[in-house]
């Protein structure tokens, strides 16, 4: 049986949230702290950049190489092929499965722009399936209505490291010949059904962004792949589409992985499972402060389904009533994010698709609920019982 989210109330005798026009007072703690987490490793970045800098190769190289077969182990995958970002990783892997103008490409529109933005950007079409309402994560039944005789691929994404779910959107690729890319950018490392994100479809996609659970000093992509020839085709795509200097088979694009970022993320990589951990562990902490709440206010907590091993790059509850939420933990210095304020299928750049508002209902929903707690290794269980407390301190206004 799938678990999915946990809906609990909470009651609170605290002040009234204070106005808008009221000045918010500074964040008792960091949304995100990365210094935290660099000043346990520093000695160790130092040594590994300080290499980079002795040897002078700075693009693509041994530096990078390495890090990749480390990727490559650590995922489980063939191949692991480093690029300059996330959002070039799926450019990518379109441009290698030949996806390009004419094609359409099934997405969510709960989700960061460069998802969809990619599709954009090789000439072919975004369309946008909407959310599990629990996971906010593509509904596979969504997806099959939207299939046409042009969709060439599925973007599944594991939002805010919660594996969607793959097994029937696999299904439904074979059954209509069809791609599956995954967007693992917030994922690395997450699960599912005993397989890691990035190698269930032909190419998993991620992002070494600085905030990412496994996150570099500037930005850097992956794309993960089992096929040989997909792998010969993204290393020649990535280098303006050459595999011997100055003679070029295909065109491609320039989006190589920096060296001084591969050595700091084969630092972090070795990291990675223990602040894994870590996440899991303060997610939980989490959980069991808002188990203690009364049930009168209604909040929901994210939970994992069975079958899945979530990695918590964020952890994000829903409210009905999250903008005032919001407005009350911000004056008593309580950092929030949230992703996403505006729904892809209604920004301006996407409005030559012709969306209307209620054409996602579950999706827009989402992006009027949503609220990220902090998350991180780092933070400690007082400054998790600081934010649950405000939160349950919160009133209706």
């Amino acid at each position: 049986m799938t678990s999915t989210g946990t809906a609990l109330s909470t009651t609170g005798a605290g002040t009234s949230s204070a106005t808008s026009e009221t000045k918010a007072p500074s964040a008792a703690f960091p949304f995100l702290d990365l210094r935290a987490q660099y000043l346990t490793i520093r000695d160790e970045i130092a040594q590994a950049t300080a290499g980079v800098f002795e040897n002078q190769h700075f693009i693509l190289g041994e530096e990078v190489r390495l890090f990749e077969n480390e990727v490559a182990a650590f995922l489980g995958a063939k191949h692991a092929i480093g690029c300059a970002s996330g959002s070039d990783a799926l450019v990518l892997a379109l441009m290698a499965c030949g996806v390009g103008p004419g094609d359409e490409v099934i997405t969510s529109a709960f989700t960061f722009v460069a998802t969809a933005g990619a599709i954009a950007r090789v000439g072919a079409m975004p369309v946008f399936a909407d959310v599990d309402p629990l996971t906010f994560n593509i509904d596979p039944d969504q997806v099959k209505a939207a299939i046409t005789s042009k969709t060439r691929a599925i973007m599944p994404v594991h939002l805010f490291g919660l594996p969607a779910d793959v097994d029937p959107l696999c299904g439904l690729a074979k059954e209509n010949e069809l791609r599956i890319i995954e967007d693992a950018a917030q994922a690395i490392g997450a699960g599912y059904h005993g397989r890691t994100v990035g190698t269930i479809g032909d190419f998993g996609c991620f992002s070494f962004f600085p905030s990412k659970n496994l996150g570099g000093a500037g930005d850097g992509g992956m794309v993960a792949t089992n096929s040989d020839e997909m792998a010969d085709q993204l290393r020649m795509l990535r280098v303006h589409g050459s595999n011997k200097k100055y003679h070029h088979q295909i065109l491609g694009m320039n989006s190589r992985l920096d060296a001084l970022q591969a050595a700091v993320l084969r630092v972090k990589l070795r990291y990675l499972p223990s602040w894994t951990k870590a996440r899991q562990e303060r997610a939980d902490i989490y959980r069991a402060l808002f188990e203690q709440a009364d049930s009168s206010r209604r909040i929901t907590v994210p939970e994992t389904p069975e079958s899945s091993v979530h990695v918590y790059n964020q952890f994000v509850i829903s409210c009905p009533e999250r903008d005032a939420l919001r407005e009350h933990l911000t004056q008593r210095g309580i950092p929030t994010e949230i992703y996403y304020p505006v729904p892809l299928h209604l920004q301006p750049a996407f409005a030559y698709l012709g969306y209307r508002a209620d054409r996602l209902p579950r999706t827009e929903a989402a992006c009027k609920e949503v609220l990220a707690l902090p998350i991180y290794p780092e933070l400690t269980e007082a400054q998790q019982a600081m934010v649950v407390r405000e939160i349950l301190n919160f009133e209706l206004p």
